[in-house]
């Protein structure tokens, strides 16, 4: 195998795998869950279940991908002993890598056409729920705009990748996400200027006991650990990949806590951005965590949008910042996806770059169809698109992160030792400290399989 390449800055690996966590789902997905149940009180928890599973679980990925200098593909085979087989975690991995983005390509293509449609200003004679519901009605049942759409997000990120490490991935990664947190700023002092920012900054920030015992303690309790376990996408080597592009100048503990406050940051701030405009246009939230989802984004959203003075120019940028969201995401799993190739075959980047551009095309077929000509075919009573999406999220992460936890604990995987070596190599950053080991060993893999079975019923 070809010399492997490294990232050029620390900058650089702390965005590129923020910008992996950072996703559409916590963008909009986590204020509207937050409002639900009990607000400041829920961020408390879901920030106490990011410190006991996430931070954990990302260091264990983290910790792989470095000490191998692999990615998924063969970091396992590095670092497992004799006999074992652990190796096949490879073949979890890659699939949940190709499933996740089988769909979430199409999605990225949405916020693509509904940048477009506020720069253009088309929408904005649109005005009320059921009109921006036929909008995006009209918009997915159109099979050649999301065949086209879907095309645009893939071959724009396999090209940037395609560029190579430093020169692709992590320098338009790099200004992408910087530009993501200065519209989320600017958008937040937007916001915080609007008529009744302070009632929706109440409904947000304040601790509201009724609304969480409507909705069970239990229920909150489950939402937060279940929030915090999937906004990091651990568990596929997506994380992983980029640990491997690191040198061991700091320790990894800190790397992670870096990535998830940045993440965590991100998320907060649309909630601010969100709220002040659903009091001041909408009379409050008009969705909940059970619905909240595309018909939230792009239907109550927009007509804020429509709505507010300037709503062409804070849509545009709105959208623009949810490309920024999608497309760090996408860029960052299409890496781990030639890296794979790169390791297990002898071709070029470029050359695995136009390969995965038309097999990801063929393997988004499914999820494109399922909102037109396949809308009919369910799977256990879900769309396609749906079915996808469930794999990946209830099962798919959950296991590969157990997986990755275990291996680096046990003495039937890598071993704690090799493990917390790793993780305090260097002279930066703070330490995990030994008494972690029994809460690792044994504490958190039972919480994941909890996780796991409470997302599968």
């Amino acid at each position: 195998m070809k010399q492997r390449e490294k990232l050029g800055s620390r900058l650089g690996f702390i965005l590129l795998s923020a910008g992996c966590a950072i996703g559409l789902g916590n963008v909009y997905r986590f204020p509207i869950i937050t409002g639900s149940y009990g607000g400041a009180i829920f961020v408390l928890i879901y920030i106490g279940f990011l410190l006991l599973l996430g931070v954990p679980a990302m260091t264990a990925e983290l910790a792989v991908g470095r000490a191998s200098q692999r990615s998924i593909a063969t970091s396992f085979d590095q670092l497992e002993k004799p006999g074992q087989k652990w190796h096949w975690m490879k073949y979890l991995g890659i699939a949940g890598n190709y499933l996740l983005m089988m769909f979430y390509t199409t999605i990225s293509g949405w916020m693509v056409i509904y940048f477009v449609k506020y720069l253009s200003g088309s929408i904005m004679t649109e005005h009320g729920d059921a009109a921006l519901g036929a909008v995006f009605g009209n918009m997915v049942g159109n099979t050649g705009l999301m065949l086209g759409s879907t095309a645009a997000v893939i071959i724009v990120c396999f090209a940037v990748c395609s560029l190579g490490l430093q020169k692709g991935v992590e320098r338009i990664t790099k200004w992408m996400m910087v530009a993501l947190l200065f519209l989320i700023l600017g958008l937040v002092v937007y916001s915080l200027t609007l008529e009744n920012a302070a009632e929706g900054l109440k409904f947000y920030l304040i601790p509201s006991f009724d609304r969480m015992q409507e909705a069970g303690v239990w229920t909150v309790i489950s939402a937060a650990m279940g929030q915090a376990f999937f906004t990091l996408s651990i568990g596929i080597g997506s994380i992983a990949i980029f640990g491997s592009y690191i040198n061991k100048e700091r320790r990894l503990l800190g790397e992670t806590a870096t990535i998830i406050s940045l993440d965590t940051f991100v998320a907060l701030m649309s909630g601010l951005i969100i709220f002040p405009a659903c009091f001041t246009y909408n009379n409050g939230v008009s969705a909940d965590a059970g619905t909240v989802g595309a018909s939230f984004l792009f239907t109550t959203l927009s007509s804020i949008f429509n709505a507010m003075p300037g709503g062409r120019i804070v849509g545009s940028l709105f959208f623009l910042f949810m490309i920024f969201a999608a497309f760090s995401t996408v860029i960052a799993v299409f890496e781990n996806i030639i890296s794979f190739w790169l390791e297990l075959t002898s071709m070029s980047r470029r050359t695995v770059s136009l390969i995965n551009i038309g097999l990801m095309m063929l393997l988004s077929l499914p999820c494109i169809f399922s909102l037109n000509i396949w809308s009919d075919v369910t799977v256990f009573g879900m769309g396609l698109m749906d079915l996808e999406d469930y794999i990946v999220s209830n099962l798919l992460l959950p296991v590969g992160s157990l997986a990755y936890v275990l291996f680096c604990t046990t003495r039937y995987g890598w071993g704690w030792d090799k493990f917390f070596a790793e993780v305090n190599t260097g002279n930066k950053g703070p330490a995990l400290p030994r008494w972690f080991r029994p809460y690792m060993t044994f504490v958190l893999p039972l919480i994941i399989v909890f996780v796991l079975i409470m997302s599968l019923i």
